[in-house]
């Protein structure tokens, strides 16, 4: 006997989740290339200077995928638990 009913399902979309995937690429791109990754994505999120993230792995593409308030409402929101 087959079964008719239909199953059905949705990604929710998690931004934070999100921010936090493409955050720890960026984090691995500069780590790769040498850098202080802390320091470099600090003075990005400060200054909102893409040249503080590297071309790398497309790093910098990401993290203007990223909007900077949202990302520090998450980090103090996570910090605070």
């Amino acid at each position: 006997m087959a079964d008719n009913n239909t199953i059905t399902f949705s990604i929710q979309h998690d931004p934070e989740n999100e921010m936090k995937r493409i955050l720890t690429q960026v984090y691995n791109s500069l780590r790769e290339k040498g850098y202080n990754p802390i320091n470099q994505i600090v003075g990005y999120i400060l200054s909102e200077d893409p040249t503080y993230i590297t071309n790398y792995n497309n790093a910098r593409s990401l993290i203007r995928k990223i909007d900077r308030d949202e990302l520090l409402q998450a980090l103090v929101r996570d910090y605070l638990k």
